[in-house]
């Protein structure tokens, strides 16, 4: 969103108002990095419990396949119970997978806290401040608001 560029005789009045209107700005910036953040990790904990529900899905069809096993073990021919524990073990395989994968995206979305916005606005604080450590401590992939401020502020 660009700011109008304010002459150079301006007044203490348009000064403040400037800087009232980039601060707003970067205020909505910051609110809208934090949305887009936690809508991220809300989905990866969304897909993760989906993936974990139909992995254990899976896992409940496999036991029921383990004692149908058992069952077409004892009670018939050695290549009849011999595809049912094929069966068994395919559905362990595929309920292990969806396993490890939901883990994973819980992982990815815990906890649902906005991290990057948290540090963009230690950043921008420590930027409005003038504090040089608050400059080297950037991150390169982070500072899209810093670096608006900065821009802007020329």
């Amino acid at each position: 969103m660009p700011t109008p560029v304010t002459e150079q005789n301006s007044g203490l009045g348009a000064t403040a108002k400037d800087v009232a209107e980039r601060a707003s700005s970067l205020v909505r910036l910051e609110l809208e990095l934090a949305t887009l953040e936690l809508k991220k990790k809300v989905t990866n904990l969304g897909l993760g419990m989906g993936l974990g529900l139909a992995a254990a899905v899976f896992a409940l069809y496999g036991i029921g396949f383990l004692f149908a096993t058992i069952a077409a073990g004892l009670a018939t021919a050695m290549s009849t119970w011999l595809a049912i524990l094929i069966v068994t073990l395919g559905l362990f395989v595929i309920a292990s997978i969806l396993g490890l994968i939901g883990v994973n995206r819980i992982k990815k979305g815990t906890p649902p806290v906005p991290e990057q916005a948290i540090r963009e606005a230690k950043l921008t604080t420590n930027a409005l401040k003038g504090d040089p450590d608050g400059e080297a401590a950037r991150p390169s992939h982070v500072g899209v608001a810093s670096e608006r401020l900065r821009s802007d502020g020329n």
